[in-house]
């Protein structure tokens, strides 16, 4: 019987995967939780895929097997459709409303999805999406680049943590001269 809660964290190299699984670590820390990851980079540094796994109260192993996992949180739609299949029936999918296009796919001239087809095939998957405009919400919040935060504020609504665990895990890891945006962007996260 799975004892654990298991989140997958998506998106493209250099949208901050790592730092928001550096978050919720942090936060299964202050809390006393056991907590194991694991973190693929496959070419991140020029736009690839990372996935990351984390594992809160797992005892076996670090890496999540596909349609399992409790969580799927994808900085991009099309992240979030490569990596669903990891997701049990009744998983949640929290997604940015953002589609980032693959260079190769103009270099090579393959066809364009277009992200109101990516995001419905998302919703005919069955289990809870949650597409949400982070980026938008991140620059509201005061960079772009936190957009990363504002999912985790979202999701801190579905993790079996305290918010207030994951609200002094943002503060713990991001850089300190970001930390008042990073603050206001899991806030408005968690609002959305």
């Amino acid at each position: 019987m799975k004892k654990s809660y298991d989140v997958i964290i998506v998106g493209i190299g250099g949208q901050g995967t790592v730092l928001a699984s550096n978050v919720l670590g942090d936060a299964c820390v202050l809390e006393g939780r056991h907590v194991m990851g694991a973190e693929t980079h496959g070419m991140s540094q020029r736009g690839g895929s990372v996935e990351t796994h984390i594992r809160i109260d797992g005892k076996y192993g670090s890496l999540i097997v596909p349609g399992t996992a409790d969580l799927l949180i994808a900085f991009d739609v099309l992240e979030a459709l490569r990596y669903r299949h990891f997701l049990k029936s009744d998983g949640v999918m929290i997604v940015n409303r953002e589609m980032v296009v693959p260079t190769s796919v103009f270099s090579n001239k393959l066809p364009v999805h277009k992200i109101e087809d990516v995001e419905a095939e998302l919703k005919m998957w069955g289990g809870k999406v949650v597409l949400i405009d982070a980026t938008k919400i991140a620059e509201d919040a005061g960079s772009p680049l936190a957009a990363n935060i504002v999912l985790m504020g979202a999701a801190s609504h579905t993790l079996p943590l305290a918010v207030e665990s994951l609200a002094e895990a943002v503060r713990r890891n991001v850089p300190p001269k970001t930390v008042e945006i990073n603050q206001k962007a899991f806030l408005l996260g968690r609002e959305a």
